[in-house]
């Protein structure tokens, strides 16, 4: 086997130690907020800084729409790396992290509707569609030491493939009203990004100056930041991808994604009772995430398998895929963006019933796939 290159070993490397991080920043932020204290940790996340264009944005609305536009640009740049050099390029290996990404899209959207049909709220359901990159290759880490590099490789581009899914539901489904005139300049901004390949060396700051504007640009034109920042990433020259991303990894991995998840996981309890337990929503974005995904994404890959469309990862076991399909359940950073747009500051009970969700589909996933994945390394005999 292709041993990783190192490109990919730093990737993989700083994922996991900022899955940690995560946690404890979500931790933390759920723990403060159920604390005689909840008030003081809204009124950080809700505090008013001055923004660009003549208005204020809580410190919330700056991480969700702000910082987190830089985590999609990385995305951008992953996906294009991938597409050129990495994973993504070879179509043989190509086809088992689609399929099964795809399946595990479908399959917990289905399961989502299915238990809203009837007098839910279907506003969720896009909420349980994305594998979170950080939390899931932090427990394959921990759990899956001895595991096939090739199952890294695997989960890793399967989450990109969610991401690249999550984008263009984004993108799609929660737009607001397009100004053209604004989009023109948004245009010309990413026509400059594709010029800027002609120069030789071009400095970062250069790319990183113009996705800024295409940023600001976007805010103006009504269109999703998610999307246009991975518009944006596409238009970057080839040659200066990997050392964007290595410039901006870190940035992303241990601040502006801990900081997502501290401004987006502090939600209260208070009044939610048994009553949560029994909510449609809650109920389909966990089945979503907890069932429908490892179920689209182990079905879909053995499938293929079977279809002889795509072969299993080299050197995995049936029972070691099965364990990393459970991973994909682990939808936290995604979903908690997905269900910020989906449900509108305001609805309480809507966030909480969402959140609540994704907290314990994602507890469980970690869980299960660590057990599975753990028993698979000690017995080499199962099959799934």
């Amino acid at each position: 086997m292709k041993p990783l290159s190192r490109f990919l070993l730093e990737f993989l490397k700083t994922e996991a130690g900022s899955g940690v991080l995560l946690a404890t920043c979500a931790t933390v932020a759920v723990i403060w907020a159920n604390t005689p204290w909840a008030g003081t940790y809204q009124a950080i996340v809700h505090h008013d800084l001055p923004g660009p264009w003549g208005h204020a944005w809580p410190v919330a609305e700056w991480v969700k729409e702000g910082l987190m536009a830089v985590f999609f640009y990385m995305v951008g740049l992953e996906i294009k790396h991938e597409i050129r050099e990495g994973s993504l390029s070879d179509p043989k290996t190509l086809a088992l992290p689609v399929g099964a990404a795809l399946g595990g899209m479908v399959v917990p959207v289905s399961v989502y509707l299915s238990v809203n049909a009837w007098g839910g709220d279907l506003r969720g359901w896009s909420i349980p569609v994305a594998t979170d990159i950080a939390f899931a290759l932090a427990v394959l880490g921990m759990a899956g030491k001895g595991i096939p590099a090739s199952l890294r490789v695997f989960l890793l581009t399967l989450a990109i493939v969610d991401d690249l899914g999550a984008v263009v539901i984004i993108g799609v489904f929660y737009n607001s009203a397009f100004s053209l005139p604004w989009i023109a300049g948004l245009l010309a901004v990413l026509a400059a990004t594709v010029a800027v390949r002609f120069i030789p060396r071009s400095p970062l700051a250069v790319h990183l100056l113009l996705f800024v504007l295409a940023w600001w640009l976007t805010l103006k034109a009504g269109i999703s930041p998610s999307l246009a920042a991975v518009a944006s990433a596409f238009c970057v020259a080839t040659p200066r991808i990997e050392k964007l991303i290595e410039a901006i990894h870190p940035f992303v991995a241990y601040i502006v994604l801990p900081l997502f998840a501290f401004t987006a996981s502090g939600f209260s309890l208070a009044g939610a009772g048994a009553a949560l337990f029994a909510d449609p929503r809650f109920l389909g974005v966990a089945l979503g995430l907890f069932v429908g995904k490892q179920l689209g994404v182990y079905a879909a890959a053995r499938g293929l398998v079977a279809a002889k469309l795509a072969v299993l990862p080299q050197d995995a076991t049936p029972a070691q895929l099965y364990g990393v399909c459970l991973l994909c359940g682990i939808g936290f950073t995604m979903s908690l963006y997905l269900a910020a747009l989906a449900f509108p500051a305001g609805d309480k009970t809507a966030e909480i019933a969402a959140k609540s969700a994704i907290a314990v589909a994602s507890i469980l996933s970690a869980c299960a796939g660590a057990a599975i994945l753990n028993l698979s390394q000690r017995t080499q005999k199962i099959h799934v």
